[in-house]
């Protein structure tokens, strides 16, 4: 079984990137369970989805501890669902902030130091993937610059990913999503 957590904030792509991750995981032939809670994206706040893919699953939500991947959208959102992974397990954190409004109005700082920590205890994967989504003509395609980086450590087939894209996305965007996804897939990979 692996459990994905999905963190990020209202107008990221969220509820999209769960979904693609799931269909992905339902075409390889896996038994799937997902769930997103997006109440709080109409303020740009905080959303979230799970998706566990096995061979059965029997519940959506991801226990305590049990979390493989956190696939982090915004930084402090994937050291807010970091409680959930097993030790070792993998945060892949876009590096692009959105600043909550308490530390917009300097209530609060931003929590890089906690950030930094998590280093110290999973495997953190950091990547611009507003940058990458740039140099694939779409910046919209962002999260699916997450979705490939994300896709290298699942048993899935780029032909099911691609296939998925293509249900998934805008026609018009197909094209820059899918060479957005083989960014992020080989991203960090060596030649």
């Amino acid at each position: 079984m692996i459990n994905i957590m999905v963190a990020g904030v209202g107008g990221q792509g969220l509820v999209l990137a769960t979904k693609i991750i799931a269909q992905a995981g339902m075409k390889a032939g896996y038994d799937v369970k997902t769930n997103d809670v997006v109440g709080l994206s109409q303020r740009g706040g905080m959303v979230w989805g799970s998706v566990r893919i096995g061979e059965e699953v029997n519940s959506p939500n991801i226990p305590v501890g049990e979390g493989d991947i956190i696939l982090g959208m915004e930084p402090l959102e994937s050291l807010r669902w970091s409680y959930l992974l097993k030790d070792g397990g993998k945060v892949i954190v876009n590096t692009k902030r959105t600043y909550p409004s308490s530390v917009i109005l300097e209530k609060d700082r931003y929590p890089d130091e906690d950030i930094e920590e998590l280093k110290d205890k999973y495997d953190v994967t950091l990547i611009d993937a507003l940058k990458l989504a740039k140099e694939a003509g779409n910046i919209k395609a962002a999260n699916t610059i997450m979705i490939g980086t994300l896709a290298k450590y699942l048993d899935i087939s780029t032909s099911i990913w691609e296939e998925v894209l293509r249900d998934n996305v805008p026609k018009k965007a197909v094209e820059d999503n899918i060479l957005a996804f083989y960014k992020g897939y080989y991203h960090g990979k060596k030649e």
